[in-house]
């Protein structure tokens, strides 16, 4: 059975025992300082001012939202645009915060929204935000959808959590909006077990980040924030301020584990990107070349594709269907991540009077003939052979 990962880790041997001589030497395994050094390690490599930890990357959705309404930037009852393609997590957190979750279809070529999308989308509903997923390494063309937010006023988020590396006109996904979210779930591009990230170019809104990530107080900001934000809501004494809530919060702070795995891991992660990227370029030269089976993926426009996994668009249900029986115990597959969130019960149930045109969308062809297999750093060639094999008939 090939399967979606091997490891937990990248190197995991070594990884593993670097793990075990930290936590036996080491006094404190709340946050601290291994999660602060990440902190810093992750935004230089991702080339952003600041980066807030969290212990996941559903939380770093949950996180960005919260922080969001907090600052009065979004209101409850707003709308909020969001790739129909995604997963559960980048939209529950809009419903369970009292937005308007409105979808946004994708584009078949490229399995992300694209900016004719959004210019639709617009047309019909007043979007304050657009919450855009880079779908497994993928992208459309960010650049211009940025532009259409900064013209309408509308902020711009990503969920970069499967896109870790990938670079669009020389720019990393992940940086053309407000703030982006990182997932370092196992088999992601960088595995801390359980983990993610918010980035932002954005001071005020990295503090607030902090504040909701632990129960609404101030305790990891820098002491002149402590001081400025004490001293507005005049709390003086020491022995109070530790214990002030000063916006609504929750606990989504990491542990030590997850800082130190990080810091570990961040020192392979090109070498783990490139990988991915040559692994799904061999792959891509077998199977999207087969106009017979599958709808070909567009990439060449990206600089650099970091690939997550390596998705197929079958050109009907019954290709689809002879291939999840033909991968029975040889290869692990899974639909395209949530697939057409729109057809959730979830969604449904608590968006179901947003129109979307579900018969005729390309994330619903995409969840009904579309499917995925593994691409890890692991993947030796033999693999890559047999499923060139499995999959080009």
């Amino acid at each position: 059975m090939i399967k979606l990962i091997k490891s937990t880790f990248f190197k995991e041997s070594e990884t593993k025992k670097n793990l075990t001589e930290f936590i036996n030497r080491t006094k404190q395994l709340s946050f601290g300082r291994e999660c602060v050094l990440f902190e810093k390690n992750f935004s230089g490599y991702q080339e952003r001012k600041q980066c807030v930890l969290v212990n996941s990357g559903s939380s770093a959705n949950l996180a960005i939202i919260m922080a969001l309404i907090n600052l009065g930037i979004l209101k409850r009852g707003d709308m909020v645009g969001f790739s129909a393609l995604t997963w559960s997590t980048n939209v529950m957190p809009l419903i369970q915060l009292g937005l308007t979750a409105v979808p946004v279809d994708v584009s078949l070529q490229t399995l992300n929204v694209h900016s004719e999308t959004v210019h639709k989308t617009l047309k019909r509903y007043p979007l304050k935000m657009l919450f855009l997923t880079n779908l497994l390494g993928f992208c459309s063309d960010p650049d211009k959808i940025a532009e259409i937010c900064r013209d309408n006023k509308i902020i711009l988020i990503e969920d970069n959590c499967e896109a870790l590396g990938s670079i669009y006109k020389g720019k990393k996904l992940g940086n053309f909006g407000l703030a982006s979210t990182f997932s370092f779930y196992v088999g992601h591009h960088l595995s801390t077990v359980e983990g993610g990230a918010v980035l932002t170019d954005n001071y005020n809104l990295a503090s607030m980040l902090r504040i909701v990530r632990a129960h609404g107080w101030d305790r990891n900001l820098s002491l002149a924030r402590q001081n400025s934000i004490r001293n507005r809501f005049k709390v003086n004494s020491t022995f109070y301020s530790r214990y002030t809530f000063y916006d609504l919060g929750f606990n989504l702070r990491p542990t030590e584990i997850a800082g130190f795995l990080g810091n570990i891991q961040l020192k392979y992660l090109d070498e783990i990107n490139q990988k991915r990227r040559d692994n799904f370029k061999r792959l891509a030269e077998y199977l999207y070349t087969n106009p017979k089976l599958y709808y070909p993926v567009k990439y060449n426009h990206l600089d650099f594709i970091s690939n997550f996994a390596f998705p197929l668009i079958c050109k009907s249900r019954e290709i689809r269907d002879k291939l999840v029986a033909k991968c029975e115990k040889k290869v692990e597959i899974r639909p395209i991540v949530g697939g057409d969130i729109t057809t959730q019960p979830f969604f449904r149930k608590y968006m179901g009077k947003i129109s979307f045109n579900y018969s005729q969308s390309q994330a619903r062809l995409i969840h009904e003939q579309g499917l995925y297999f593994g691409n890890n750093p692991e993947l030796t060639g033999k693999e890559i052979n047999t499923l060139i094999k499995i999959f080009s008939k």
